[in-house]
């Protein structure tokens, strides 16, 4: 299967712009990078460099995931996890980390998150988090 083949599979149902995905890093290059990979399946995307950054935006209301940094500078993931939580915000996370260890992911898992994912992350394992987040199995 081609690289266009694969990334059709991953395409949503939804007509582009439908469902918003909102990336959190303060490590531009990470957020690029994954801005670019969720654009070359045309989801629509919307990436912050903080917690806060994110808080005050717009896109709270309106993403359908979240793919969120634990370690940040300010508020962490974890505070922003709870943060939602206690505003009856159910914006499912998948947490993705340079510093994963068992007691991390079992924090953010008990906390609600979908997955915690280790950096660099992998394409596919990210691609079936957003999946299951969102209700909707591969290539559906």
């Amino acid at each position: 299967m081609n690289t266009a083949e694969q990334n059709a599979s991953w395409r949503l149902t939804a007509s582009p712009g439908a469902l918003q995905i909102s990336i959190v890093d303060d490590d531009a290059s990470i957020r690029e990078a994954l801005r670019g990979l969720m654009r070359s399946v045309h989801w629509n995307v919307a990436t912050f460099s903080s917690a806060e950054e994110f808080l005050a935006s717009d896109r709270v209301g309106d993403s359908v995931c979240l793919i969120l940094d634990l370690y940040l500078p300010g508020m962490s993931g974890f505070e922003l996890q709870t943060r939602l939580r206690e505003e009856g915000r159910a914006i499912p996370i998948i947490f993705i980390t340079a510093h994963a260890d068992e007691a991390s992911r079992e924090r953010a898992l008990k906390g609600g998150a979908v997955e915690l994912l280790a950096k660099p992350v992998r394409r596919e394992p990210l691609f079936q988090a957003i999946h299951s987040a969102i209700g909707r199995p591969p290539g559906e």
